[in-house]
């Protein structure tokens, strides 16, 4: 919580008003309807990608932590983690740009975007991506009950599970850098080994301009970060060039967060 309430002193700086607190890492889209029950489907759906199973994923290092945001200082990689949600065109083009560097990113999907826009599980994980949960309706988990925070876990699970076969490696709870004591419990509940946090936050969710995102990346980044970027918004897809160009040049691989913590 407390490095919730930074990243929202930060946000609320960058916009240069006291705004509402909206989602830290919104698109600016209205919380969804109520939460239902989990859907236990496991079907793949027609037509989609089957996301490589656990024992096709890299092993992860042994002794990790629950809760892990930074990879390991002395390996020549970062991770840019991206929030998964907001204009599907968008992501298409940020996904093209991953592509022309040979890039690999992670993509934590709200569960809703994908009940919308089901072939981007397709899309991401056929460019070599790492798709994981980023809960169903993305609003506030720590404010949750227990069970509402389960749901909200869960949901976006078994809509993955229909989608590509798997519920994903990673669960990264919305509206917060970390997760609290209930939310770990009711990720471990839902099957999740391990809560993705972030030791670098691009602050693009506040639509600073690219040049202003390359510097807040480029400035911080270090062998090991596990950077927070957002689907949604034009200056991320601006700003991913300058910020593979400049990862490269400091001899840094963007890898799957599977890779980097492997």
């Amino acid at each position: 919580m407390i490095h919730f309430e930074r990243r929202e002193l930060l946000r609320l700086a960058a916009l240069g008003a006291a705004g509402s607190l909206t989602a830290a890492c919104a698109d600016g889209s209205a919380p969804r309807a109520a939460v239902q029950a989990a859907d236990t489907s496991t079907t793949p759906a027609a037509g989609t990608s089957t996301a490589p199973d656990a024992d096709a994923l890299p092993r992860l290092a042994a002794g990790l932590p629950f809760e892990i945001s930074t990879g390991p200082r002395t390996r020549p990689a970062v991770a840019l983690t991206f929030h998964g949600q907001g204009d599907p065109a968008i992501a298409a083009a940020l996904l093209a740009e991953a592509a022309r560097a040979d890039a690999r990113i992670t993509v934590l999907a709200v569960g809703s975007w994908l009940d919308e826009q089901p072939q981007m599980a397709h899309r991401i994980l056929d460019g070599g991506h790492e798709l994981g949960n980023h809960t169903q309706t993305h609003r506030s988990i720590s404010a949750m009950a227990p069970d509402a925070a389960y749901q909200e876990i869960a949901r976006c699970a078994a809509r993955l599970k229909q989608l590509t076969g798997t519920t994903g490696r990673w669960f990264r709870p919305s509206q917060a850098m970390d997760c609290t004591a209930t939310v770990a419990a009711q990720a471990r509940r839902a099957g999740y080994s391990h809560c993705l946090g972030y030791d670098l936050d691009s602050l693009d969710y506040t639509d600073p301009g690219p040049d202003a995102v390359t510097r807040t990346v480029l400035d911080a980044v270090r062998p090991g970060s596990v950077v927070s970027m957002h689907f949604g918004h034009p200056g991320t897809v601006a700003a991913l060039p300058a910020i593979l160009d400049g990862l490269h040049r400091r001899g840094l691989r963007a890898v799957t967060t599977s890779e980097l913590f492997s």
